[in-house]
């Protein structure tokens, strides 16, 4: 079954060239015991939080892909220019959440897209730009954020690698497409990054990191 639009609060059309980027929010948060993209966090959701983080950066378009749960992720989005996929699939893993993200972006022709998770709330828009920034300057097939040994998202994709995210399959995610291209891969600093939020602890650990570190 194909990824279905459920909804669309896109108010400005991209334009051709841009980079449109796409927010991951299908996952059935397993390891947390409940939606984690619904969890508190300064005053909003997290998926709150990551939608407004992605609006910042002046991407379009912006998609958000729900699987798990959509209805109340979709509203948490509903005053934002995201265009809200539901991905059908979304228990065969990320790579059919990356697909149907891909899909959503497809006809504005974008020269990159930039995807991110909404369980990394130390993403900032500055870290985003600068991986924007950086891919446009070397046109480098990747630019990923580099935390721990770890190169992976948020990351952005030149165009020339939608094939190749689109032939991913199962739970491979796009790192396991930035492994493979080795070297050719631009990275950007995240030390933050090692701190996402899959489990109660890395949730509390979250809410006890003094803001100005964040």
């Amino acid at each position: 079954m194909p990824p279905q639009l459920i909804d669309s609060t896109s108010t400005a059309p991209a334009q051709p060239g841009s980079v449109a980027l796409v927010l991951l929010a299908a996952g059935a948060s397993s390891r947390m015991g409940q939606p984690k993209q619904l969890l508190a966090y300064r005053g909003h959701t997290l998926l709150r939080h990551a939608a407004e983080t992605a609006a910042a950066t002046g991407c379009a378009p912006l998609v958000l892909v729900t699987g798990a749960v959509h209805e109340p992720l979709a509203a948490e989005v509903a005053d934002l220019s995201f265009q809200v996929i539901y991905n059908p699939e979304w228990q065969t893993g990320m790579a059919s959440s990356i697909q149907a993200g891909l899909a959503a972006v497809a006809n504005f022709k974008p020269r990159a897209c930039l995807i991110m998770l909404s369980d990394q709330p130390l993403v900032t828009p500055e870290l985003l730009r600068q991986l924007i920034s950086q891919q446009q300057q070397t046109q480098a097939p990747v630019i990923a954020a580099a935390y721990g040994e770890t190169l992976g998202v948020p990351a952005i994709f030149d165009r020339t690698q939608f094939s190749a995210l689109s032939q991913l399959q199962g739970a491979q995610g796009a790192n396991r497409l930035i492994a493979a291209l080795g070297t050719a891969v631009g990275r950007v600093a995240f030390p933050a990054g090692l701190l996402d939020v899959d489990t109660p602890e890395e949730y509390a650990a979250l809410l006890t990191r003094p803001q100005s570190n964040a």
